[in-house]
């Protein structure tokens, strides 16, 4: 294989684990470069193309699941209860915008993520901190918190699991336009909001009667295109995962459709952006409220120097109180470049904070505030908001603050089930597509 795949190795690469046996990792990141792809060129381009059609203002992406995902959460239940919260939540914005919803999944291959530190103490001991089960095991003992190698593979075969029943799922009659219309008339029956929904949920009944009378069956209705997507951050197990595609000779990280870079690791000489820019896949960049027009310019630059559309994705993380500030400068001078970028905003990793109790969290009506937000500054500069990119799951926990069954600080302990950071539950999830329909008003569906 190419040698300048490898070009990332020369710099530096943040957020690595500390591998217990650098032989062991060279043994498993062997035997995972023979092992077939998780997902297809054909498909990373079939993104792609839907990808550009966001960023001409033509479709809006919905991208979510869980900030971090567990191998023991590999289960059918999770895997089928995540799934139908977001072909929920879609069916929703769909209808509100107008305009195509792409799903993308934070699942299978979910499962690292960057930490602030690299140890972590309690009563005086220091371990490794946990950096997700594709690196080591979330109980405090040093057993679990070595960073086993061995897990990559085990990372793999869970992120094939998920994905082969996500595409049963989406493929098998069960994400039927017509019944996951019938789960949203049952949660607006029982969602203390559900008045607010009612009427929504009374309009799309009425379109989906008018198309069944006029004899109207497309295909669309019956099956799904769902992508995936992960955080691309454990550089060798995404360099063993990267394959020359046979049709065109170039590269694509078979691991997922789309992956993307946090605000950590894109930096602009490091060893991530130097992978991302040898790899052929839809690719996403985190942006927090430090970012400047500049550092986006050289992202855009060095990443799609070409101007591809449907290449790049800028997820924005800025924070409910600094998002209408930090994101405008940003948008003008990207959109005064001229290259296709679409824009999806994370509402979720600007706004978390610890409850009195130590658990981390996050208010739900912080992550509306940061969405409205970004469609207000996209609203006012005549740019299409492209998107949202959120972390919930299909469980009733007890991880975020605030909704219509409203969720209070000290509720946080009955299910704090998460890995790492606080998830919306299905109840938020959907209050939350509710809401945004809400905002997709007519003037920004014509926006872009």
């Amino acid at each position: 294989m190419s040698t300048h795949l490898d070009s990332w190795r020369e710099l530096p690469a943040a957020q690595q684990p500390d591998w217990a046996d650098l032989s062991e990792l060279a043994t498993v990141t062997a035997e995972l470069a023979k092992q077939p792809p998780l997902v297809f060129a054909g498909e990373c381009d079939q993104l792609k193309d839907r990808l550009a059609a966001v960023a001409r203002g033509e479709a809006f992406v919905l991208q979510g699941g869980d900030c971090a995902e567990t191998f023991a959460g590999s289960t059918a239940d999770a895997v089928r209860n995540k799934l139908k919260t977001l072909l929920q939540m879609a069916v929703v914005l769909t209808y509100a915008a107008s305009v195509p919803v792409v799903k993308i999944g934070r699942m299978a291959g979910q499962y690292a993520k960057p930490r602030s530190k690299p140890g972590e103490i309690r009563d005086g001991v220091e371990l490794p901190a946990y950096r997700g089960d594709a690196v080591n095991g979330f109980d405090f003992t040093p057993e679990s918190r070595r960073n086993d190698p061995q897990r990559l593979m085990r990372a793999y075969n869970s992120s094939a699991v998920t994905l082969n029943l996500c595409r049963a799922f989406t493929k098998g009659g069960y994400a039927d336009l017509r019944q996951v219309h019938a789960w949203n008339q049952d949660f607006v029956a029982q969602s203390p909001a559900g008045r607010r929904y009612e009427q929504l949920a009374g309009e799309i009944d009425r379109a989906l009667s008018f198309m069944r009378a006029c004899g109207a069956n497309p295909n669309e209705f019956h099956d799904v295109e769902f992508y995936s997507s992960h955080e691309a951050l454990i550089l060798d197990y995404e360099r063993a995962l990267t394959r020359i595609d046979s049709r065109t000779g170039l590269a694509y990280d078979v691991a997922a459709h789309m992956v993307w870079m946090g605000e950590r690791t894109r930096d602009l000489n490091g060893a991530h952006v130097e992978f991302m820019r040898q790899i052929h896949n839809p690719i996403g960049v985190k942006l927090g409220p430090t970012t400047s027009a500049d550092d986006a310019l050289a992202l855009m630059d060095r990443l799609n120097p070409k101007g591809e559309p449907g290449r790049l994705t800028f997820i924005t993380r800025m924070g409910a109180d600094k998002i209408r500030d930090a994101l405008p400068p940003l948008v003008q001078k990207v959109t005064e470049n001229g290259a296709p970028v679409a824009w999806v905003c994370d509402p979720m990793h600007g706004n978390t904070f610890e409850a009195p109790s130590g658990h981390k969290t996050r208010r739900l009506n912080d992550v509306i505030n940061e969405v409205a937000g970004f469609f207000e500054v996209h609203r006012s500069l005549g740019t299409h908001p492209g998107g949202i990119h959120i972390e919930f799951t299909g469980d009733d926990v007890t991880e975020c603050v605030g909704g219509a069954q409203e969720i209070v600080e000290d509720d946080l302990h009955q299910r704090y089930e998460t890995a790492c950071d606080p998830r919306l539950n299905r109840q938020q999830s959907l209050d939350l597509a509710f809401m945004v329909a809400e905002l997709y008003g007519p003037s920004t569906a014509a926006a872009g």
